[in-house]
């Protein structure tokens, strides 16, 4: 029965996206509780409450941490209160003693405070609790009327937030990308374990190209150069890979194992060189990241287009691509034929070494762009970015239908199963565990993967 179930064509097509959805309903029901909003709707909220319930000619004082989202909050707040005609006297961000010193301030002034506006953080500083903000009223008369207000709390699962959603899948949107490549190489029945230390490649080579050709003052033509060239020096290497698997017939473990430690020691190499060069050659550099002053280049990996970060776009652009050579080009169709049977392909006139270069080529540069991603994310080129991204990535393509014998795959199930790992590690830092102890679970899925991949090819 269970052998049947496995071998079916429900499981091998849907089987991922059952996964994916048991683990977010999972995820909802162990993070359902109060939840306390900080965003731009809740500002708008507040305002409106307050302009219902404060005297005509009262002011208000907004609250705030010094985060993102609280300034979200804090200008949404604002304009709706000026919409309604509310005059905002003051904006403090900063400690609870800079806003003592300022309500003690306009106590002393006399001036008409009708309400402080906040969220619920906010609202625990201690100047505004309950029995201090009652000293204050007994102090000075003007703020005897003073009311605290923050937004409405509701339940609902943390992990359904769109905050949370949209952070799972951004965090992981480079290893979704390096996904693409590796599903293509999987299926021709190759292995690619250089990905991470790759990326690192990418991320020390841009970054060095940024600072080198245009610093902070660097154009939009020399970023897209910049990011090109790391992209390109990544290209190189998944040749390197395809040229040693196909002409020198190198198995692609050994190959890409290999590749794996050239690469990161050429990210480190760069990177030492580049830190003394800084220098004057003076001192021995270091291995550390590449500070990229380049400000505007951070938009690629920290922007948003419509609310979207700018990375699950790209993601979700190169998926639609992989997707439709995938499943509409002759290529698509060649890279079935040549992990089913490669020999088969050939004699059906197929360029397998041309295929099976292309892929290892097409799975580097997937880790290029990732690489670029990463540098601007962290605003610089870490080269030990992308260790063990290999784990996660395989990972990815396997949970998500790839079988590692080759010949079978989806783009779309290789999506999903980079979602399942993302939610999975969301999950698990949820619950803190530790990274070191994450690498356990990865490593227990690919090996549940593999077992699964077995029972539905036994006949």
């Amino acid at each position: 029965m269970l052998d049947r179930l496995l071998r079916s064509n429900f499981v091998a097509n849907y089987g991922s996206v059952f996964v994916l959805i048991l683990l977010c309903a999972y995820y909802s029901y162990m993070t359902y509780g109060e939840q306390q909003p900080i965003s731009e709707a809740a500002g708008i909220e507040v305002a409106n409450t307050i302009s219902e319930s404060i005297s005509p000619g009262e002011s208000v004082l907004i609250v705030i941490r010094n985060t993102v989202g609280d300034r979200l909050f804090a200008t949404a707040l604002e304009k709706q209160l000026q919409k309604n005609e509310v005059e905002v006297l003051d904006t403090i961000s900063g400690s609870p003693a800079d806003l003592r010193k300022t309500m003690e301030e306009i106590g002393a002034a006399g001036t008409s405070l009708g309400a402080i506006a906040t969220h619920h953080a906010g609202a625990q500083f201690g100047p505004i609790r309950k029995d201090n903000l009652a000293k204050h009223q007994e102090i000075y008369p003007s703020l005897s009327g003073v009311e605290v207000f923050i937004p409405n709390s509701y339940y609902w699962p943390t992990f359904l937030t769109r905050e949370n959603l949209l952070n799972v899948v951004n965090q992981n949107a480079d290893v979704a990308i390096i996904a693409i490549g590796m599903t293509m190489v999987i299926i021709t029945a190759g292995i690619d374990l250089s990905v991470g230390s790759i990326l690192a490649v990418s991320a020390v080579v841009t970054a060095i190209a940024l600072q080198s050709l245009g610093g902070a003052d660097a154009s939009v033509t020399t970023m897209a150069f910049c990011a090109f060239l790391g992209v390109f020096a990544c290209l190189l290497c998944g040749l390197f890979n395809g040229v040693m698997v196909t002409f020198f017939r190198v198995p692609a473990f050994i190959v890409t194992l290999a590749a794996m430690m050239i690469a990161r020691g050429v990210a480190l190499i760069l990177a030492v060189r580049y830190q003394s060069y800084l220098s004057g050659g003076t001192t021995e550099g270091t291995p550390e990241a590449i500070k990229i002053t380049t400000q505007s280049f951070s938009a690629l990996g920290n922007g948003e287009i419509f609310s979207i970060p700018i990375p699950i776009l790209l993601m979700l652009g190169l998926y639609g691509l992989a997707h439709y050579i995938m499943g509409h080009t002759a290529f698509g169709r060649y890279l079935y034929a040549v992990g089913g049977n490669a020999e088969a392909a050939r004699l059906s006139g197929v360029p397998v070494t041309a295929v099976l270069i292309a892929v290892y080529a097409i799975c580097a540069t997937m880790a290029g762009i990732g690489g670029v991603v990463d540098a601007s994310r962290f605003e610089g080129g870490r080269p030990n970015a992308g260790e063990l991204y290999e784990l996660q990535v395989i990972a990815a393509v396997v949970v998500g239908g790839t079988s590692l014998a080759g010949g079978e795959g989806r783009i779309f199930g290789t999506l999903t199963g980079a979602m399942i790992i993302a939610v999975i590690q969301n999950g698990l830092n949820m619950a803190g565990v530790k990274s070191y102890e994450q690498k356990v679970v990865f490593g227990l899925l690919i090996l549940g993967a593999v077992v699964i991949d077995q029972f539905k090819k036994r006949r």
